[in-house]
């Protein structure tokens, strides 16, 4: 569990500089123009240029704020971020999969749940009023997006009949200890386990699990504030939001822990739709392109690839959220809650039921 939690703090500090630059060009080129081209080759070390910027200015403390709750919320976002990563498996391997505790999806909520407690501490001992609001909004969403994200997650537990997230990987491959059917059909009795491929994923073996992953996604955006849902940081109407008041490094911790969510719900949306770390080939016939593709189970060479297959669909679902971010205009108040609440809610719901009824006949 310690290489996975070193692993996984190399991995967010690379994810937030691969992150920011891929973002600003992505951007740029949604909108017509160049982006960084100035500093090294590309503008690849502008990231690197803003990093000894923020290193060099002072940490500015207001002179009203309650300065030792001001200065510890941005670490309890952070740690709230970084903890949730204690529980998701990385890869196949022993030394990738994290805690192995069989309550790790309600452990990971538990843990992320925190983040909303460190966004309103950070809001309201600024003494901003525009602070306050940011805070006070992203409370509002995130307490309230949890509850159908939440019950999305409820779903893919119903059918793995797990909450330990490596077993839920696990089902969706050829190292499967269980029968998985084509389409979870099992009457057809067509035994794809061995198979494998994209035919063993969570989205193929329970196809309306496609449109569930379409409201996980979008509750995840909520989640980790991003557009259409950045209604804490709205800087057209409250300057920064929750972070006005935080300059320096403790400001590029708040980002390093927004970019962290990004991949965290990312690698989360995998494991549990998208087949977490088996790749999209499948067996056909003597062609055994699921086997040469995922390795053996058990060696380094399983473990490698199921990494590098999983860092793979990752930041495709990153992409996609960036791509959203730059397309789509800032919601009101009123509409993202009624959204959650008169939408994505009754939605979840009806999937919820759905899922019962499927594991309970297919």
């Amino acid at each position: 569990m310690w290489i996975a939690l070193v692993v996984c703090l190399v991995l967010l500090t690379i994810n937030v500089v691969v992150g920011v630059y891929v973002e600003r060009k992505l951007s740029a080129f949604m909108q017509d123009r160049l982006g960084p081209m100035e500093v090294g080759k590309w503008g690849l070390l502008q990231v690197f240029a803003d990093l000894l910027k923020l290193f060099q200015k002072e940490d500015i403390v207001p002179a009203s704020a309650q300065k030792q709750l001001f200065l510890f919320a941005p670490w309890i976002i952070f740690l709230a971020v970084f903890g949730s990563f204690s529980v998701i498996p990385l890869s196949s391997g022993n030394f990738l999969q994290g805690s192995q505790t069989e309550m790790g999806i309600m452990l990971l909520m538990g843990i992320v749940s925190l983040d909303s407690l460190g966004i309103l501490l950070a809001g309201w001992t600024s003494n901003n009023k525009y602070s306050l609001l940011g805070a006070i909004r992203s409370a509002a969403q995130l307490i309230s997006y949890e509850i159908p994200m939440g019950l999305s997650i409820l779903c893919v537990v119903l059918i793995s009949s797990s909450l330990n997230l490596q077993e839920i990987a696990l089902q969706q491959g050829i190292f499967s200890q269980q029968t998985n059917y084509l389409f979870g059909l099992s009457f057809l009795n067509w035994d794809v386990t061995q198979v494998g491929g994209i035919l063993t994923w969570n989205v193929v073996r329970v196809p309306f699990f496609f449109f569930l992953f379409i409201l996980f996604f979008i509750t995840s955006l909520a989640e980790a504030n991003r557009a259409p849902f950045d209604i804490p940081e709205a800087e057209s109407e409250l300057v920064g939001g929750f972070h006005t008041e935080y300059a320096g490094m403790r400001w590029a911790l708040l980002f390093l822990s927004e970019y962290g969510m990004m991949l965290l719900v990312s690698v989360l949306g995998v494991i549990l739709f998208w087949g977490a770390w088996y790749s999209p080939f499948p067996n056909i016939g003597s062609l055994r392109l699921a086997d040469w593709t995922n390795g053996t189970p058990g060696t380094i060479t399983a473990t490698i690839l199921g990494f590098i297959w999983l860092m793979l669909k990752t930041y495709v679902l990153i992409a996609i959220q960036m791509w959203v971010r730059w397309t789509l205009p800032r919601l009101r108040v009123d509409q993202l809650m009624y959204l959650c609440w008169k939408v994505l809610t009754p939605a979840a719901l009806a999937f919820v039921a759905i899922s019962s009824i499927w594991s309970m006949f297919m």
